[in-house]
């Protein structure tokens, strides 16, 4: 199939990390020290290696708290945007972004309404028209907010191919009435991807998105995925992760090869009284040079974890960044963020006011 775009995978060069910030209005009042701490720690990880934008309706507060906490290098890698924000889950809401033939960035607006209308959502939804308004990022916008797509809900390998869960674009309140078929027509029409590959099990305890594949299964260069596996039978994820793992076993990339299967831990049962929280070591990001993960006071599984993405990722520092009040919101690391990606060639007139 003949595209005039390609949809980047997460290790390609990349401008900047989009990132909006929690305040006092969001559900991360009651533990907002807290969780103010673990972006910290997540600012400090992304700007000693690119550029960060961080979003939020209280920019004087965030700015005082990264001063603080940040070298005057760092901060010069920082670009602050006042707007309004319901929550901060940014991979959901920010632009998926392709890169035309010509190396010009494609900032695609997809509608985000709340992993099916379960919160409120109007306010991230209009995060990214914000940023373009003001200068922000730049490229060529497209508006499809006519369907609800997710950026934790995808997955790419760079090479056509694109990976997603059935239960979650699926799920109820997102594109009915449209059918899996037709869902899979717009995903490689308006994505540039020649295949989907469906991914019909998995889902994680506590998780609000109706099983996003960030949560599950992650791609990685050399035809690798990272996955999430149970072998406690007594777990209750223990059947639908060793189904899904015998499906992505059947997998094979568009030449036709098996791909590289690297299992990750399954992060020791994390409570919040009585609900499980989806704590996942799938959930990493991808920076330049580095790979920023989540860790959960398990030293065994952390300690494991790293060594599995270390193999999947030799030439990148691994970042751990402890994720246990993250969790304490169904999301963790991957779901904070969302990645610019660095136009081919390089953007000219980009300074640090601007992506």
């Amino acid at each position: 199939m003949q595209h005039n775009a390609i949809l980047p995978p997460e290790w390609a060069e990349q401008n900047a990390i989009l990132l909006t910030w929690p305040h006092q209005d969001t559900d991360w009042k009651p533990y907002l020290d807290d969780i103010n701490k673990t972006y910290v720690q997540l600012a400090d990880a992304i700007t000693l290696h690119e550029k960060l934008i961080v979003v939020s309706p209280c920019v004087d507060d965030v700015w005082e708290l990264l001063a603080k906490n940040l070298t005057a290098g760092q901060l010069q890698k920082i670009i602050l945007h006042l707007c309004p924000t319901d929550d901060t889950w940014t991979r959901d809401h920010g632009f998926i972004t392709l890169l035309t033939e010509k190396g010009v960035r494609r900032l695609l607006d997809f509608k985000f309404n709340g992993w099916g209308m379960k919160f409120p959502s109007d306010k991230d939804n209009a995060i990214n028209r914000s940023l373009l308004d003001a200068k922000v990022v730049n490229g060529e916008y497209v508006d499809y907010n006519d369907f609800v797509l997710e950026g934790g809900s995808i997955e790419t390998d760079g090479n056509g191919s694109l990976f997603t869960t059935s239960g979650c674009l699926l799920a109820p309140n997102r594109n009915q009435p449209l059918s899996r078929c037709e869902i899979e027509t717009i995903l490689k029409k308006r994505l540039c991807v020649d295949r989907v590959l469906w991914i019909d099990h998995g889902k994680l305890d506590g998780d609000d998105t109706d099983g996003h594949i960030d949560t599950l299964v992650r791609t990685a260069p050399n035809n690798t995925l990272l996955y999430i596996g149970c072998d406690d039978v007594s777990d209750s994820h223990y059947t639908e992760l060793k189904l899904m793992e015998e499906q992505l076993k059947t997998f094979r990339t568009a030449k036709g090869q098996p791909y590289r299967l690297l299992k990750l831990p399954m992060a020791t049962a994390i409570y919040d009284g009585n609900d499980r929280l989806p704590a996942t070591y799938a959930n990493f990001i991808i920076i330049n040079g580095a790979v920023i993960y989540p860790t959960y006071g398990q030293p065994d599984n952390d300690r494991k974890a790293r060594e599995i993405l270390q193999m999947a990722f030799p030439e990148r520092e691994l970042i751990g960044i402890d994720s246990r009040t993250l969790i304490r919101q169904h999301g963790s690391l991957h779901c904070c963020t969302m990645q610019i990606a660095a136009p081919k060639p390089p953007f000219g007139g980009c300074s640090h006011k601007r992506i």
